[in-house]
């Protein structure tokens, strides 16, 4: 299978250069590698990450297309920017420190050419906290369309770090938008209701580096805040009902107000499951 395609990574200053390049790595093993990586630097960066992409820029010439922002804008515009700079139709989303499986893109390639009219293409995730050999929970998400248009009113129904997609369509549903911790529900509102198809690939696609810092990141009023603010403008997209508007609101008003310890119990216990997966 041969077919062009990008890669669109956000890249911000507090990010680790080691886990930069496992990321980097895991896109240069894949079965059908990517065309190019568009790389949006989100401000300035480290030195020790300017090391990292110019080492990989200089080993892989014409491999990385480097979009530099004068000044940090968030996730939401920064992909917005990068997303402008891709230079073919399908376009896959990496996070910087998550890892691909090495047949992810060869898996997704085909579900395109099997549904010429499949706009956006997802999968489940494994999540680990150091060693992406001992995963310890997983992510599944719904499958079907039908499913997703109905788990996407209460959460997001594709786990973002897996998903490739048309590049037409994303901007004919307006693109990505700052939105904070919002941004990828955002796009995927506003993909389904301007008539976008999706699909979940019922695999594990994509290692993602999670852990207590995580979790943790998901508690205190600012977070809350930003999830109300974020939520209200999916409830004025039309998508949502008040009723879907306030049961959320009311649920994360509980995670996120809760102790520290008694979140991480409701993110591994009820909203990940466990498994017991070790991979060769």
């Amino acid at each position: 299978m041969k077919k062009e395609f990008s890669v669109l990574l956000s890249l911000y200053i507090k990010e680790n250069p080691s886990y930069l390049q496992e990321c980097f790595d895991s896109l240069l093993n894949q079965t059908v590698p990517a065309t190019e990586w568009v790389v949006v630097e989100d401000g300035p960066l480290s030195p020790e990450l300017y090391q990292v992409l110019d080492s990989y820029q200089e080993q892989y010439p014409g491999l990385i297309k480097r979009v530099p922002l004068e000044k940090n804008v968030g996730l939401g515009l920064a992909l917005r920017e990068g997303m402008l700079h891709c230079s073919y139709e399908l376009v896959a989303r990496m996070d910087t420190d998550d890892i691909a499986r090495n047949d992810r893109f060869e898996k997704q390639l085909a579900c395109f050419e099997k549904y010429p009219e499949l706009d956006i293409c997802g999968s489940h995730i494994l999540e680990f906290d150091t060693d992406p050999q001992y995963p310890n929970a997983v992510r599944k998400v719904p499958l079907e369309h039908e499913e997703i248009v109905y788990y996407q009113k209460s959460r997001s129904a594709f786990n973002h770090v897996t998903v490739m997609f048309k590049k037409s369509s994303v901007l004919k549903a307006g693109n990505y938008e700052d939105a904070p911790l919002m941004e990828d529900d955002m796009l995927w509102v506003r993909m389904l209701l301007s008539g976008a198809k999706g699909m979940n690939i019922d695999e594990y696609l994509v290692d993602v580096r999670t852990g207590a810092g995580m979790i943790e990141r998901r508690g205190g009023f600012s977070y809350l805040k930003k999830y109300c603010d974020g939520r209200k403008m999916i409830l004025e997209t039309g998508f949502i009902s008040r009723f879907d508007y306030y049961k959320t609101v009311a649920i994360q008003v509980i995670v996120a107000l809760v102790p520290n310890k008694v979140r991480f119990w409701i993110f591994t216990a009820l909203l990940r499951q466990k498994t017991n997966i070790v991979k060769k």
